[in-house]
């Protein structure tokens, strides 16, 4: 069996269980044909904000809405990209939310609320009227506040390795604690996910080449969104939520416990739980085509 020590195991920037300091991102506007960002890519600025905007195929004929992703805490567009080049069948869009990947810093804290009007701001950008909205962890409360903010906007809801917010079951201790640091948290994180994969060689190799594709967020970046969510909880207003929703939950994840996921479908009046077996946080990294099929037969 492949031994955690013989992996290379380094994000841009980081050791695996250190930080540098987050260089000055370049503003390079298109990524590299196929590669992890063959997407139009630019810097929007909505409400004050500057963005970094993937798009994929937006202006290709499709009969479904775009799929508007929010990602996790820290990470950055190249991350989910392959998430992205998987669904060829609609467009796609993204942003890197402020201080993340190559967004600049936040200059102003921000929330769900405000955030969520961003993100129309954004759509609106690209004459985008409805989508389908999908987060993870972090992101994934975003989803939730977007899809009941903009309800008319949103056809279906996609919400992966998430919970309701300040009333959610919480995950180990000692790895949340861990998660209040940009380095230490998302580090542990991922050397979690990690230990789970070396269970599967496929797995394994998946894992590590979505996980080389992470960038470090700036402190200022990770401190504001941990603090977004601060006194949030999407709970009281579920049974309003007049979506299909498909929830997504690993087994075995140590952040956000599979607890959670009962209580999001339990709260939606027409919500779906799928269960990734053996899984941990960043299943869908690490079990990219159960997750790929699940979201083609759910999104249609």
């Amino acid at each position: 069996m492949m031994r955690f020590t013989d992996m290379d195991l380094r994000l841009p920037g980081w050791g695996l269980f250190g930080g540098a300091a987050r260089s000055q991102p370049s503003k390079h506007l298109r990524g590299k044909p196929g590669g992890p960002l063959s997407a139009d890519v630019s810097f929007e600025t909505v409400d004050g904000i500057e963005l970094r905007v993937a798009r994929w195929r937006l202006d290709a004929p499709c009969a479904h809405p775009p799929l508007l992703f929010f990602n996790g805490i820290g990470a950055n567009i190249e991350a989910v990209a392959p998430l992205a080049e998987t669904l060829t069948d609609r467009g796609f869009i993204m942003f890197d939310m402020p201080g993340t990947g190559e967004s600049p810093d936040p200059v102003l804290p921000y929330n769900p609320f405000t955030m969520s009007s961003t993100a129309a701001g954004v759509l609106k950008r690209f004459g985008l009227e409805t989508v389908d909205v999908m987060g993870m962890s972090w992101g994934g409360a975003m989803a939730q506040q977007f899809a009941l903010q903009y309800t008319s906007r949103v056809r279906r809801v996609v919400l992966a390795a998430t919970s309701p917010g300040m009333l959610m079951i919480p995950g180990d201790p000692a790895m949340l604690a861990q998660m209040a640091d940009p380095f230490s948290g998302i580090n542990a994180m991922l050397r979690s996910e990690y230990l789970m994969a070396l269970e599967n060689a496929d797995e394994t190799r998946r894992a590590r080449h979505s996980i080389g594709n992470i960038t470090a967020p700036s402190s200022t970046g990770y401190f504001y969104q941990l603090m977004a969510l601060a006194g949030w909880t999407s709970l009281p207003a579920l049974p309003f939520l007049d979506k299909p929703v498909l929830v997504m939950m690993g087994e075995n994840d140590p952040i956000v416990p599979l607890a959670n996921g009962r209580l999001l479908a339990g709260a939606i009046p027409d919500a779906r739980l799928e269960v990734f077996e053996g899984a941990g946080h960043l299943f869908l990294m690490t079990h990219p085509e159960r997750a790929i099929d699940l979201l083609r037969e759910f999104l249609g």
